[in-house]
């Protein structure tokens, strides 16, 4: 291919979900609505647990962190294709690309990093409940949030300085509705094996390594659960933990869905319409899964709902 192709390029072209105008509309609607409930749904569970004293515990420190990463989250890619779906307009500039691709990461990396941490903390409280306090203290909450944005940061900003040395052709179409970094890597003009082999790595140790500790956190809670006598307490300790599961079901269920739909069918279409569920869906759906099962929280929504109406 000629070098007049592998000029710097000024802009990229997404080619979203579908090009039917009717279907379009219906898109824009369909997105839009759940936009708005994920915003709405997670900075309500902010509010809530920042209102209420009897939420300032480590686990809900943790679910405060988790609502405002799946705003950021789903934030990075569906007002982009709003917007183009609404401008008639496919485009996305080369630096708007790299930056979807950055916060793209960060924000589904630490989505995996707080499912984990919250599983440590369901070990500790379920394993060593005298202990809990002392061991979960807000030094430690703070540390572990910490570290998983600087892992996540550092590890995001490798893949953008490796991007940034490859050489992309003029007029290059992404079939996708955001800048996925899998997908541009595919449509490169230089060499890309250094840039695979460190998202493989990456994707084994930011994907696998979590899901590894929160499966070692379970087995360890139905161990201790299996040792205590009481059915009742099996169960109440136990309940704590449904909202989690349910959450880390959701999220590993539909990356995991996603990865064999494209691998499965090799259609950058069926995967880009898959992809939708966990970027989308499933932080739209984290508020629902943390208020309906948690007593605590619908009772601290019924607590900020009555001191709002007995407000003059």
């Amino acid at each position: 291919m000629g070098a007049g192709n592998h000029t710097e390029v000024s802009d990229f072209l997404l080619l979203g979900l579908s090009e039917d105008p009717e279907l379009q509309t219906l898109i824009f609607g369909l997105l839009l609505s759940m936009y708005l409930v994920t915003v709405f749904g997670n900075l309500l569970i902010i509010l809530i647990i920042s209102c209420d004293s009897h939420l300032h515990t480590p686990m809900y420190f943790f679910l405060f962190n988790l609502s405002f990463v799946d705003i950021c989250f789903t934030s990075t890619t569906v007002p982009k294709m709003l917007v183009n779906i609404q401008a008639q307009s496919k485009d996305i500039s080369y630096v708007g690309c790299f930056t979807q691709i950055y916060f793209f990461m960060i924000f589904a990396g630490l989505d995996g990093f707080l499912l984990t941490v919250m599983a440590y903390d369901r070990f500790v409280a379920i394993c060593h409940p005298l202990h809990y306090m002392v061991i979960m203290n807000p030094r430690l909450c703070g540390l572990l949030v910490l570290m998983c944005w600087f892992i996540i940061f550092w590890v995001s900003l490798l893949h953008i300085l490796l991007l940034r040395q490859l050489n992309f052709c003029i007029g290059t179409e992404i079939p996708h509705f955001f800048c996925e970094l899998a997908q541009v890597l595919k449509l490169a003009c230089s060499d890309t094996f250094i840039n695979n082999i460190v998202l493989y790595v990456a994707t084994a140790l930011l994907g696998v390594f979590p899901l590894v500790g929160i499966l070692f956190s379970y087995s360890q809670i139905v161990s201790s659960l299996m040792g205590m006598s009481s059915t009742e307490g099996k169960y109440k300790a136990f309940s704590t933990c449904g909202s989690h599961l349910s959450a880390v079901s959701l999220f590993y269920g539909t990356s995991l869905g996603v990865y064999l739909s494209s691998a499965v069918t090799h259609s950058s279409h069926r995967s880009s319409i898959a992809s939708v569920v966990y970027t989308v869906v499933t932080p739209m759906l984290n508020p629902f899964i943390y208020s309906l099962r948690n007593k605590d929280v619908k009772g601290a929504l019924g607590r900020l709902l009555s001191q709002a109406a007995s407000c003059p």
